[in-house]
């Protein structure tokens, strides 16, 4: 079978390399982009929409300080690409329900307001706007919040955006420049070539000068394939939402005792997560849901907020989230391994995908990346 070829080849149609197909091509570069499943059915669609800023609380705790330190120069990439968010539907042309009211992490006891004030210093000394807010604030801020909640970190940087309408637009966006798009499209090898690589895939070898790898949980095996040794890890969590019900949830919602994000889509739904697993199905690689983690999920946020009591479920889902074990991304081109770059941001993608495609963009095109990624460069995670 003749090869196909393009100038730059993109593994993953997720948001981050949809993202970075729209950058490329509006620059004139060509570009196709190959996806082992349908466009958007994996974590870019099948997370709750959340737009994170600040350090992940259970992962503070659980790890310490030195871990939260670690990753914190992660949070200026996440402040960052918050702000390109809030231009996207204008830039593309569509609504992608994209609100930034702000995120608050509750706390219902002393032991939990000490942790998330010692997690609001470490965020403080990297730039996040986050400030403390007692329970008389609470009140007037978050009135929905339960009564046992004594206080809560409060940052105006976080907010929603609706994950089934953002990449399908930057797909759009893209095609009208001139990319590519091939779905259930599985790569099955890569190898160096001069000039470039080739890759093998079930539709036949595709040759390119650049080779993007922008495939989520899956980075790891295509990296593979170049005996590039990268510790990505894929977990199966899910997400509830709810019928739809009058609006009362501005803000994202965290708890500081267990696993929580809560939020109010614009037509009324709650979406209730926050990483809770799911199973692994007994047929084939596919998750399930938990049951267990629905009802704990479930009892969690009314806990939280008890007005969540009054609204019926409607549907659970589970899906794959990426992941890294430190959640710091790994961004650019691979050393000794010219033409091939790293477009991987672990579990918080969505928030972080528009500008992670601006960085790989600015790469690519042999140009300075609009951010500083010299610490989340590819040689630091080589094995």
């Amino acid at each position: 079978m003749p090869a196909m070829h393009s100038e730059i080849l993109i593994v993953g149609g997720g948001l981050a390399g949809s993202a970075a197909a729209y950058y490329l091509t509006r620059e004139g570069a060509q570009v196709m982009v190959v996806d082992r499943f349908d466009l958007n059915t994996q974590a870019s669609g099948s997370n709750a929409g959340s737009l994170h800023a600040q350090i992940p609380h259970e992962e503070f705790v659980r790890d310490g300080e030195g871990w939260a330190r670690n990753f914190a120069p992660t949070i200026g990439l996440l402040v960052e690409s918050i702000k390109i968010w809030k231009g996207l539907e204008a830039e593309l042309g569509t609504d992608l329900e994209v609100s930034v009211e702000g995120g608050i992490l509750l706390a219902a006891s002393e032991v939990e307001a000490d942790a998330v004030r010692r997690k609001m210093a470490i965020e403080r000394e990297h730039g996040l706007d986050v400030e403390w807010i007692d329970r008389a604030g609470l009140a007037k801020l978050a009135p929905y919040a339960a009564s046992a909640m004594m206080g809560g970190a409060f940052c105006p940087t976080e907010g929603k955006a609706n994950p089934l309408k953002t990449t399908p637009a930057f797909v759009r966006a893209a095609e009208k420049h001139g990319a590519k798009f091939l779905s259930r499209t599985n790569v099955t090898a890569l190898v160096a070539e001069t000039g470039g690589y080739r890759a093998e895939t079930s539709v036949g070898p595709i040759r390119a000068k650049r080779i993007i790898n922008s495939a989520g949980a899956e980075a790891g095996r295509i990296a593979g394939f170049l005996g590039i040794d990268l510790a990505i890890e894929g977990h199966p969590i899910q997400v509830n939402v709810t019928e739809p019900v009058a609006p009362f949830i501005p803000h994202l919602v965290y708890s500081a005792g267990k696993k929580l994000t809560l939020k109010q889509a614009k037509n009324g739904s709650l979406l209730i997560g926050g990483g809770w697993p799911a199973r692994w199905s007994a047929v084939g690689e596919r998750p399930a849901v938990d049951l267990s983690s629905l009802r704990s999920n479930l009892a969690t946020a009314m806990a939280v907020v008890p007005r969540v009591a009054s609204a019926r479920l409607l549907r659970v889902w589970p899906a794959i989230v990426n992941g890294t074990a430190d959640w710091r991304p790994i961004l650019g081109e691979v050393p000794g391994q010219p033409g091939f770059f790293m477009n991987f941001f672990p579990w918080m993608g969505f928030t972080a995908g528009p500008l992670c495609g601006q960085i790989i963009t600015a790469l690519v095109m042999g140009r300075q990346p609009p951010v500083d990624i010299s610490g989340f460069s590819v040689n630091l995670k080589r094995a």
